[in-house]
């Protein structure tokens, strides 16, 4: 009875954050469909302005909290609902080492660079795994497993805002530099989905370019997408074994963190074909829905100025990061031929 007087006490300090967040989003979704801004980078900004209400002692602090990291987990792992080994197999061998190779490669040259820039080690992470893997989705589900700090949540915010903006440049001119390139619709849908960070403005350049690019394209976005239970994985398994939590804020991270098991779970479910069409596409809305509700969380809980005094070295190591990913595709594509 105890307990559940406790969460149902839990559940009336979360609700007043949580529809604050949730209003947001819809707000943000509402501005992307109406003026064609990404709905992640408004929910961000729109988040950011109303800092204020994450303040300590205010009604909404403990919901935001509880979005900006339950909810992000949760919409994380039902990313797991669209990946599939079949989904894999359809690319061929040398076009998926390809693209697990630019994403791997990326995220060791963020730490090569990291290191040359004098960059915390966790924020290279966070930025090189964003660029390789799926942008803000990445950004969020890796953030979820580094050992807190009192940068947490802006390198963050700072990170979702790059990457969006970058890939909405990205939707704009790389359609154009496919086409400079002589790239037909198989290698331009490479090109495009093994580049280019969020999956929105992936196939908002695919299809600009044709049905079969828009296609191609998508499928190598969704196998860069599969990365990510991997990826945190085995940040999580290093971050754990190297004690790097040690002295840092929050408890020691899990061995197998809830939201990659369910990531991987649905995606095993759904290779042997036991998830309808019809759920795995419920599970994407929601996911979707869910990400950009946590996404407006975290910018609620984060301060405007503390994300533009990150600095001009951290913006170009996000832009170096994006252009070498870009090379490398570019040169694995030369030489496949």
């Amino acid at each position: 009875m105890t307990a559940l007087l406790a969460s149902q006490a839990a559940m009336r300090s979360h609700f007043p954050g949580f529809v604050v967040a949730l209003l947001i989003a819809v707000t943000a979704q509402f501005l992307s469909e109406h003026y064609g801004a990404p709905a992640m980078l408004m929910a961000l900004l729109l988040g950011l302005a109303l800092n204020f209400l994450a303040e300590d002692g205010s009604a909404t602090a403990p919901g935001i909290a509880m979005t900006a990291r339950t909810v992000l987990r949760f919409g994380v792992a039902l990313l797991g609902a669209r990946i599939s080994v079949e989904m894999l197999a359809q690319l061929g061998p040398q076009l998926i080492t390809l693209v697990v190779g630019g994403v791997l490669a990326t995220i060791a040259f963020g730490f090569v660079l990291g290191k040359i820039t004098g960059r915390d080690w966790r924020f290279s992470l966070l930025t090189a795994g964003s660029v390789a893997i799926c942008g803000a989705s990445a950004a969020m589900a890796i953030a979820a497993i580094l050992p807190r700090h009192d940068r947490a949540e802006r390198d963050l915010s700072f990170t979702v805002l790059s990457v969006t903006v970058l890939s909405t440049i990205a939707m704009v001119l790389y359609p154009m530099l496919s086409a400079q390139l002589g790239f037909d619709a198989r290698a331009g849908g490479v090109f495009l989905g093994g580049t280019i960070h969020d999956v929105a403005q992936v196939v908002g350049a695919g299809f600009s370019i044709g049905p079969e690019t828009g296609e191609t394209a998508t499928l190598v976005k969704l196998i860069r997408v599969s990365m990510l239970a991997p990826v945190v994985l085995g940040a999580s398994l290093i971050i754990r074994a190297s004690g790097a939590h040690n002295g840092t804020e929050g408890k020691r991270p899990p061995i197998l963190p809830g939201f990659v098991l369910g990531f991987l779970a649905l995606a095993a479910l759904n290779s042997f074909g036991l998830i309808p069409s019809v759920v795995a596409e419920a599970a994407n809305v929601v996911s979707r829905w869910a990400l950009l509700t946590a996404i407006a969380a975290v910018g609620v809980k984060t301060s405007l100025a503390k994300v533009l005094s990150v600095g001009t070295g951290a913006i170009a190591t996000i832009v170096a990061q994006t252009v070498f990913i870009g090379a490398f595709v570019l040169i694995g594509l030369r030489f496949l031929g």
